[in-house]
């Protein structure tokens, strides 16, 4: 339950009125009946901005989506809303060229989301057509998806950024947070790991010297920058909270998520906005998938008895139980059985005796326990072809667990995977290698397979100083002299109720805090960095604490003061935000979730996948 002194999270609606309007002056700047060209994956998030009838209000006269082939359009006017990417502006290249060679005379409006790059102009310069085109930027940087959840919708990023080295969208994330500064501001103090959130943060501070400040009333005290290759493990474990679940098997997109037919319990499918308006959903999505089933149930019997109060009124009471009550009862009602339709379908796929021991290995892989049994585990999960993205996922937690493969245990593993999913795969390890998620030990660092053994012999703090020498020796994860030092793993001894969770643990069923939330906990404590150097160090660097311009009123300091806005560069999990809401509830503040895309286990290795080049 939240605390009663919890501060109120600003308004983010603004963010969504800003840019549907700065969408319907673009588009009525190309007058007349015009047909739109919406790039695929911009459909869910124009339409959490703009429906179809209010584009219909402002002359789009037919909407298609952008699949690179030949048009059917009659319009006059073609007007087209797209990501800034090489191919998509060589495909309206190729249709203008069309219209050309066959003598159609058209007027054409480029329209770039969230901004233009200077390589599609040079492309349109190439193909003779930068004078047919009229170009223009929508800045729609930020998608607000719930009350503390903003979204980029930039699930490219990632790859991009961590495995290209293309820094093309640190400057929009420079731009989103200097929208937010401007918007919610000033921000009090920003705090940052990692390279990618450095750039970003000296990206805004280019921006904020070049804009003129108007002293306002705050309404974000604390920002913290984090990149997503400061954490790989905890987006490489199992979720076990109900909306990380969800996330899992039925793909929530844009906050939106469609249930099959075998969870509506009809012939068709629904499509469902989760979020805190979902008076069931908002009481679940944070609760360990063991607790679900209980909440639920007891949901439906306070439900039955709000109906069987009709029971015995007279008319004049009837009355007003119809026009106040009744409605709510019955979305209630409906939402109740979609998320236990949900949670049997969890159920089935998540329960059985498979997942059980999955959940076993990955308990096993965060402690450092029987690794050999977890080996043994993933060869035979990767031989009887359970899942090939599973698979890849269980080999890098176990690289990252263990500070990178014995070489010879490396090459069994690749050679049984690729036997299994195909040679094509080797690009995927590649791209693996170069994140530093699936590695083999190099001669040297071999010592770091005997430091369990060597904490046996020696006390702890000089297996503590052997530790730090033999993990300066290379690029490596560094997991458990961070666990160590973060005490990631709570005992296993002791008993863990999951119903009352004493920490974010529970968000993994009690074997492990996600190191960066830790992280956040640590650096809000402790005001900074100091303390924390040699974490800092673990982790590559690229740490820092900066104390913004004060030209908040004081007295709303208190309250902004309590507002943290965390920023992933390269996704966050659902998981991730339950344990921050967890830790929000715990410190009597409120944490707000700006993410360049939502990410999982599942999304976070498809986009590694050496097939898609």
């Amino acid at each position: 339950i939240a605390r009663k002194d919890s501060p109120e999270l600003p308004d983010f609606s603004l963010l969504k009125r800003l840019v549907r309007d700065q969408l319907i002056y673009l588009l009525e700047q190309l007058p007349g009946k015009k047909d739109l060209f919406i790039e695929a994956d911009l459909m869910s998030p124009l339409d959490r901005i703009a429906n179809v009838s209010t584009l219909k209000q402002h002359d789009v006269d037919k909407l298609y989506k952008v699949e690179h082939k030949a048009i059917v359009s009659t319009s006059d006017q073609l007007c087209f809303l797209i990501r800034p990417r090489i191919q998509t502006v060589k495909w309206i290249c190729d249709v203008v060229n069309a219209d050309k060679a066959v003598g159609k005379l058209r007027r054409y409006k480029i329209i770039f989301t969230p901004q233009k790059f200077y390589a599609c102009e040079a492309v349109l310069e190439e193909q003779g057509i930068f004078g047919d085109v009229t170009t223009d930027e929508w800045a729609f940087y930020l998608l607000p998806l719930d009350e503390d959840i903003v979204s980029m919708e930039l699930p490219e990023f990632f790859r991009d950024n961590f495995l290209a080295g293309d820094q093309r969208w640190v400057s929009t994330a420079g731009s989103a947070l200097h929208l937010l500064h401007t918007l919610y501001g000033p921000f009090t103090k920003v705090y940052g790991i990692g390279r990618c959130s450095k750039m970003a943060y000296e990206s805004w501070r280019e921006l904020l010297e070049d804009s003129e400040q108007k002293p306002r009333q705050a309404e974000i005290g604390n920002v913290f920058l984090i990149d997503r290759d400061v954490d790989f493990v905890t987006p490489l474990c199992s979720q076990v909270v109900y909306e990380g679940l969800v996330d899992d098997i039925f793909r929530i997109k844009c906050g939106c998520v469609e249930f099959s037919p075998d969870v509506t319990s009809s012939d068709k499918s629904v499509k469902v906005m989760l979020n805190s308006q979902d008076k069931v959903f908002n009481e679940i999505r944070n609760e360990h998938f063991s607790n679900v089933f209980g909440f639920l149930s007891q949901k439906a019997r306070n439900l039955q008895t709000a109906y069987d109060k009709r029971r015995g009124m007279d008319i004049k009471q009837m009355k007003a139980f119809v026009s106040d009550e009744l409605k709510g009862l019955k979305q209630e009602h409906r939402l109740l059985s979609l998320h236990i339709g949900a949670s049997e379908s969890i159920m089935k796929k998540k329960t059985k005796q498979d997942f059980q021991e999955l959940l076993k290995t990955e308990h096993s892989l965060l402690e450092g326990f029987d690794i050999r049994e977890c080996i043994s585990y993933i060869e035979e999960h990767i031989n009887r072809q359970v899942s090939m993205i599973e698979g890849l996922r269980l080999l890098c937690l176990l690289s990252i667990t263990e500070n990178g493969l014995l070489p010879k245990d490396y090459r069994s593993l690749k050679a049984q995977y690729l036997q299994s999913y195909g040679v094509e795969h080797l690009l995927t390890f590649h791209n693996l290698k170069q994140l530093g998620l699936l590695v083999e030990q190099q001669p040297g660092e071999t010592l770091t397979a005997m430091e369990s053994k060597v904490g046996k012999l020696v006390n702890d703090k000089t297996a503590g100083k052997l530790t730090d020498a033999f993990s300066s020796l290379a690029k490596k994860s560094n997991f458990r002299a961070l666990s160590r030092k973060l005490n990631l793993v709570p005992k296993s001894d002791e008993e863990y109720d999951l119903r009352v969770p004493r920490d974010m643990a529970y968000i993994f069923s009690g074997a492990y805090i996600p190191l960066s939330c830790k992280l956040i906990e640590q650096v809000l404590e402790r005001n900074g960095w100091t303390g924390l150097e040699e974490v800092a160090r673990l982790l590559n660097g690229h740490e820092f604490a900066v104390t913004g311009n004060s030209g908040a009123d004081s007295k709303t300091k208190n309250d902004a003061q309590r507002i943290i806005l965390v920023m992933f560069l390269g996704g966050c999990t659902f998981s991730e935000i339950s344990a921050l809401r967890f830790l929000g509830k715990e410190k009597g503040c409120k944490f707000i979730v700006v993410t360049t895309a939502i990410t999982n286990s599942s999304r976070l290795m498809e986009s590694l996948l050496g097939n898609t080049l």
